[in-house]
């Protein structure tokens, strides 16, 4: 599956869903994940029809947004406020993924109901599962570049759940900020 899960902060800043529509053309995405669109919910179906993708999915908190292919059957598994999970079932194959897109709250203590949900998800999962988003934490120190010290509380919950749910870090292409 070809896909971009991408922090665009606001589809209306610095030409963003311009950029967005020439990479779709480009690599035709199947799925396309946008985290902090900054629009209101109801505008959704706009930028769909304007990406081109059959179905469309947003969180309760309007902080995430899926855009999805018609040649995948969707169903939500968990509509909550830092996580919008997706059983992605491809109509031709049945093979079935599933995808978690995370917009995870600033601060250590609103996180832990995410990092509870995520451990829960992976102690029942029995399907390839992608996980991708804002987790508004680092993994590791190196990763940090200027602003307030890190916190080393902070990252080793981080890391002590992506470990715990068996996750691994796939990397990213293309710059690590978007803004």
């Amino acid at each position: 599956m070809d896909a971009i899960i991408w922090n665009v902060r606001s589809v209306n800043t610095m030409q963003a869903f311009e950029r967005l529509i020439t990479m779709h053309r480009k690599h035709h995405f199947e799925f396309i994940g946008i985290r902090e669109p900054m629009q209101q919910s109801h505008k959704m179906e706009r930028y769909r029809a304007r990406i081109g993708l059959a179905q469309a999915v947003v969180n309760v908190s309007n902080k995430i947004w899926a855009f999805i292919d018609e040649i995948f059957e969707v169903t939500i598994l968990y509509n909550m406020t830092q996580q919008l999970t997706l059983r992605l079932t491809h109509t031709e194959t049945h093979v079935e993924l599933i995808l978690t897109l995370v917009y995870a709250k600033c601060d250590r203590i609103e996180r832990i109901e995410l990092w509870d949900s995520l451990y829960a998800m992976a102690s029942d999962m029995t399907v390839p599962w992608l996980v991708g988003g804002n987790f508004n934490v680092i993994y590791d120190e190196e990763e940090k570049f200027g602003g307030l010290p890190v916190s080393l509380i902070e990252v080793d919950n981080f890391r002590h759940y992506i470990n715990t749910c068996n996750l691994t870090n796939l990397g990213l292409k293309g710059s690590i900020f978007t803004w």
